[in-house]
């Protein structure tokens, strides 16, 4: 597997078992998970030590 795919699956992985919790704690579905969830990605691969920038300009 390509390493930057592992990376990604790795914190895919954490970032749903986290939205678990956050989707029980809450008790019922949020519907604004998908800022939720890229603001866990975000911290999660910040924290990991990854960076992530907007496109490349040629």
């Amino acid at each position: 597997m390509d390493p930057t795919t592992e990376v990604i699956l790795d914190a895919l992985k954490r970032a749903s078992e986290a939205h678990g919790v956050h989707e029980k704690e809450l008790g019922r579905t949020d519907p604004d998970w998908p800022q939720w969830y890229a603001q866990h990605m975000t911290r999660t691969l910040s924290e990991d030590g990854y960076r992530l920038s907007g496109p490349r300009i040629p």
